[in-house]
């Protein structure tokens, strides 16, 4: 089982690495570092443009979030079709891709979108677990709702 999940993190990865010189994002003061207190209190301070900037990240990283949720859940749907014993792979390695691509395109977004894609990641991954570890498993997926209806919210207020 670890080495199912330590493969399917270094495909993760790989896709995160490839993804990221696909679509290069705006760069300001605040996302080129972690983020961190320091660098969350030098974002008011910094030009009246990187504001604007930020905003047409968000909204961009709104729709791409949006587009892959829906995507994943066409795929993930598509897996579950293969059936047990083997489609619980199949399902697990869909959930941890979907997961890399949430993560991936909520780079430049604002704290609030940045925040509720961390929290789709993070069930999508336990989704991703779930299956791996029982070819019968049929998790819940209401947490993942919640968490895209806060994702719903901070877009609509970005």
């Amino acid at each position: 089982m670890n080495r199912t999940r330590l493969v399917l993190t270094g495909v993760a990865v790989a896709a995160v690495i490839a993804m990221s010189g696909c679509d290069p994002q705006p760069k300001s003061e605040s996302t080129a570092t972690s983020p961190s207190p320091a660098a969350s209190s030098a974002a008011p301070t910094s030009a009246a443009a990187t504001p604007a900037a930020n905003d047409a990240a968000t909204v961009k990283a709104c729709a791409d979030i949006k587009k892959d949720i829906k995507d994943n859940a066409a795929k993930v749907t598509k897996a579950e079709k293969i059936g047990p014993p083997a489609g619980h792979f199949a399902v697990s390695a869909q959930w941890a891709a979907g997961s890399v691509a949430i993560l991936a395109h909520a780079l430049g977004a604002n704290e609030a979108v940045t925040a509720a894609s961390e929290k789709i990641q993070n069930e999508m991954m336990g989704l991703s677990d779930a299956y791996n570890k029982s070819a019968d498993a049929k998790p819940s997926k209401e947490a993942l709702e919640a968490a895209i209806k806060e994702l719903d919210t901070a877009c609509s207020a970005a």
